[in-house]
């Protein structure tokens, strides 16, 4: 009878023991910034301004040179980030402005539900943008909290261009309710500020349990506003200001993960939601040697820059070459955690091995796709990156000129390309010099991968049908 006790206590221990010594889930946190451009902070080469925090996160981490967004435009680009599907499967398409209806369909799965499954908190601070009114907020959505605006800070009634004026006034919502029915300029200078301490607090809340949080900065996004104690600081004007409070904010949340504990067990990705919106000239970043910006499929419209820190499973200080779109995350993340995929299609690829540096690790893509505007197919890529071929369409220009200064625009012109192009971006990042006459056997490639697209999402510029996507949600 002893040694039966006995070998009961023994298999007791044995079974906490092992609890004990099991891994906690890691944390996961997204910064995700709104038109900052590839080559805005220290770690893609900008020299203008210090960005320590991010040159630090850089140093620990894993940057992500060929990092790219489904559409070089904010709900959509947002739509994919959280969903992993491109924005057109789920129709949402452009910025949706104060005045429409719909939004995220409660039908699709979010990056917060997903951490749900496995009784992650879930909180949020920032720009939303993907439906303004109470269905479509983040609380019903999966986030246990949310602090921030609806859309884009320029969406009110006090900016310096015309269509402001038919802008409803700005809100601060928490939860799904207004806490400030008009947002002013004095408190758009604390935006970056409220949003980190919000990041900070929830860190600290549930630092004994695992986590999702999502950063959503308003900044850089005309119209730039800074807090005091960045105001003037940087000395390349007020959008290196801005970009030195987001550096701010980057190392404030790492701090609180370190002062927690948790820094070790903790996902950190930076990254934006589009390239630069170059019309605003000093009041916009910089894609550095990639083409155009924000609002076209071009190299500098969806490619942004990409660092992820995970201490012990990401190898510091190294750097990733392979693309990979925000749409990937929620798979690679539902992997990471075991949670499970919706059953409606997600358009993304578990490439957690590329992010940690599996040894031989590639990307599982065949080719990417590049929409834009009305449903406009607009650009394929091979999903290692390499080759891009671009398809006939129009898109906007400064064709050369600077932009505007001090908050005032530059108009764009319409470029038009009339025949496909084919670029290599490994030799040629800035997208100069057109190959499709060299590799005809890539062009038929990219174009399989093109027509596969329009069979399945459709293309307005050849008036294909989709086949295969889902309506967004609509209040009547």
């Amino acid at each position: 009878m002893m040694r039966a006790l006995f070998i009961s206590l023994f298999a007791i221990f044995l079974a906490v023991h092992s609890q004990a010594a099991a891994p906690s889930p890691p944390n996961v946190v997204i910064i995700f910034c709104d038109d900052l451009g590839y080559a805005d902070i220290g770690p893609f080469g900008c020299t203008r301004y210090a960005t320590p925090n991010l040159d630090r996160l850089a140093c620990e981490g894993r940057r992500f040179t060929s990092f790219h967004v489904s559409e070089a435009v904010c709900s959509a680009s947002r739509a994919s980030v959280l969903t992993g599907c491109y924005n057109n499967r789920i129709g949402i398409f452009n910025a949706l402005n104060p005045t429409v209806r719909h939004g995220l369909n409660s039908s699709e799965t979010t990056l917060a539900e997903i951490f749900k499954q496995k009784n992650y908190a879930t909180g949020m601070a920032g720009k939303w943008h993907l439906g303004h009114l109470p269905p479509f907020l983040p609380i019903r959505h999966g986030f246990d909290e949310y602090y921030g605006l609806p859309y884009s800070n320029d969406m009110w009634p006090h900016g310096m261009e015309k269509k402001n004026r038919d802008y409803p006034p700005l809100p601060m919502i928490e939860g799904d309710k207004v806490i400030q029915a008009d947002v002013t300029a004095e408190d758009q200078e604390q935006l970056t500020t409220r949003y980190t301490e919000r990041a900070v607090d929830f860190i600290k809340r549930n630092h004994d349990r695992p986590f999702f949080f999502y950063l959503a900065h308003s900044m850089p996004h005309v119209p730039l506003y800074v807090s005091e104690k960045f105001k003037g600081k940087s000395g390349a004007g007020l959008y290196g200001d801005v970009i030195q409070e987001i550096d701010w904010s980057v190392g404030q949340v790492m701090d609180a993960l370190k002062s927690q504990g948790i820094e070790d067990n903790t996902l950190v990705i930076f990254t934006s939601d589009n390239g630069p919106w170059l019309r605003y000239g000093d009041h916009a970043g910089s894609a550095g040697p990639l083409r155009e910006g924000k609002g076209t499929s071009w190299e500098g419209g969806t490619r942004v820059p990409c660092v992820m820190r995970w201490p012990g499973h990401i190898p510091a200080g190294s750097s990733c070459g392979n693309m990979l779109m925000t749409i990937d995350l929620l798979p690679s993340l539902a992997e990471l955690v075991g949670a499970t995929l919706p059953t409606h299609t997600v358009d993304g690829l578990d490439v957690l091995p590329l992010i940690i540096e599996k040894p031989g690790a590639k990307n599982p893509h065949e080719a990417y796709w590049n929409y834009y505007a009305d449903n406009q197919l607009q650009s394929v890529c091979t999903g290692d990156g390499r080759w891009k071929l671009v398809l006939p369409h129009t898109y906007t220009s400064l064709s050369g000129k600077p932009g505007g200064y001090d908050g005032f625009v530059i108009p764009y012109q319409d470029l038009e390309i009339q025949s496909l192009q084919l670029f290599d971006l490994l030799a040629d990042v800035g997208e100069k010099t057109d190959v499709a006459a060299a590799h005809p056997e890539v062009v038929a490639k990219l174009e399989a991968a093109a027509e596969k697209a329009r069979a399945d999402l459709g293309d307005s510029l050849t008036n294909r049908t989709p086949t295969n996507i889902r309506p967004p949600g609509q209040v009547e």
